[in-house]
């Protein structure tokens, strides 16, 4: 395999697995919120916090990616 198509194989996997990345960060926000809404009986405040530490979580997430393709 060349070398160009071989790098290019390469960046569409790891470009493939942002959405996954993101997703992820924002349900485990999610689900933080939700199971600590649940024990101290604070809802919903504390989901609305998670999730939006999920949804910051996967910007990074998108920030690194971008950064990351730089170096490619």
């Amino acid at each position: 395999m060349k070398k160009e198509t071989r790098r290019s194989v390469k960046e569409m996997a790891y470009f493939s697995s942002i959405g996954l990345s993101i997703a992820l960060s924002i349900f485990i926000g999610l689900g933080i919120g939700v199971y600590l809404d649940n024990r101290f009986d604070t809802a919903p405040w504390l989901t609305f916090i998670g999730l939006g530490m999920g949804i910051a979580a996967g910007y990074r997430n998108i920030g690194l990616a971008i950064r990351k393709s730089r170096k490619f």
